[in-house]
């Protein structure tokens, strides 16, 4: 190779290394310039209030993991706001939400009703919903064990005497399943001790969410007989739902989105249901008790029609086809 080349070649080598030095320099300080800024980004220097974690749609009863507290603008807190050293959110705990409140948004006071406030009950049903009361004993309610927010069976035990003279039909009905329990007597919350276990009470009362027709059904069925209560278990809701989408009781959309999917099937899972009811006579519990309804004997004299009425004076006969009517007119 002649000196000519090799010269060449030296220079564009020198060429290169200085434009790899140029281009590196100009990207590293951009990329420096553009960080120092993020990192400098000035943080909200007011309070910490209270945000809500997810969506609070109305009706949402609040638990312990329904807000966080969050450093906020000291310009933008309001004295509604719920503000980290003046409030406890354990206190908030067992509320109803009146208003929605999106996620990351300020919860207000106003936002929220407590247990015992005016237009609680109201708050916490459902669309659509009603709150019907039924009056227990400590046998049909479950020994105090069943608490607001839980959800039960509701049965009807009634005797059914037919038209014999033997004893009469001993029946107990599940007439409702899965309805949630809003109050027991005056209380819509759990009742906790100095420990913070929960209170177990007597009640007398319990207040149930219930649609317009269950809410009916339920009126005439403390008439009939005598109505108890059956604590369901947590697990049961999944698993009802699942048979129910089988059967083809519930119809999902072929194209829906999963989102609006789950939300659906949320409602309908807590919806109380007034189908495929079962019932249990006294044969099925004891060989001594009846299955049916007691029949009329045949000694059994129908009762006597009352006779006519024998016509006294002037009558007339009012024939309409085969229906022959007497009338009487009446004279001096």
């Amino acid at each position: 190779m002649d000196a000519r080349k090799l010269l060449l070649l030296i220079m564009a080598l020198v060429m290169a290394g200085i434009s790899a030095v140029v281009a590196r320099s100009m990207f590293g300080g951009n990329s420096k310039a553009e960080a120092a800024p993020a990192a400098a980004a000035p943080q909200p220097s007011g309070p910490e209030v209270a945000v809500a974690v997810r969506p609070l749609p109305v009706g949402t009863i609040i638990g312990p993991e329904s807000f966080r507290y969050q450093r906020w603008p000291a310009e933008l807190v309001s004295k509604t706001y719920f503000i980290k050293g003046e409030s406890d959110l354990a206190s908030l705990n067992g509320s109803v939400v009146r208003y929605a409140v999106t996620a990351g948004a300020p919860v207000t006071q106003g936002a929220l009703v407590k247990p015992g406030d005016r237009g609680f009950l109201a708050a916490a049903l459902g669309p659509g919903m009603r709150a019907v009361t039924i009056s227990v004993s400590a046998q049909s309610g479950v020994a105090g064990f069943v608490f607001p927010g839980d959800r039960v069976d509701l049965m009807l035990t009634q005797e059914v005497p037919g038209g014999g003279d033997g004893p009469p039909l001993k029946a107990a009905e599940t007439i409702i399943r899965n309805i949630r329990v809003l109050a027991a007597d005056q209380r819509t919350d759990k009742t906790v001790d100095e420990e913070g276990k929960t209170v177990v009470a007597n009640t007398s009362n319990v207040t149930l969410e219930a649609t317009p027709k269950i809410a009916e059904k339920i009126a005439v069925a403390q008439t009939i007989g005598q109505l108890s209560l059956a604590l369901r278990s947590i697990a049961d809701d999944k698993a009802e739902l699942e048979e129910r989408i089988a059967n083809g009781d519930i119809k999902l959309p072929a194209q829906a989105d999963p989102r609006a999917e789950r939300q659906m099937l949320l409602e309908i899972a807590s919806r109380p249901i007034d189908t495929n009811t079962t019932t249990t006579v006294g044969s099925d519990v004891s060989r001594y008790q009846r299955s049916t309804v007691p029949a009329r004997t045949s000694g059994d004299a129908a009762p006597a029609a009352s006779a006519p009425a024998v016509p006294t004076g002037p009558i007339v006969r009012v024939a309409r086809g085969n229906l022959v009517t007497v009338s009487t007119v009446g004279a001096k």
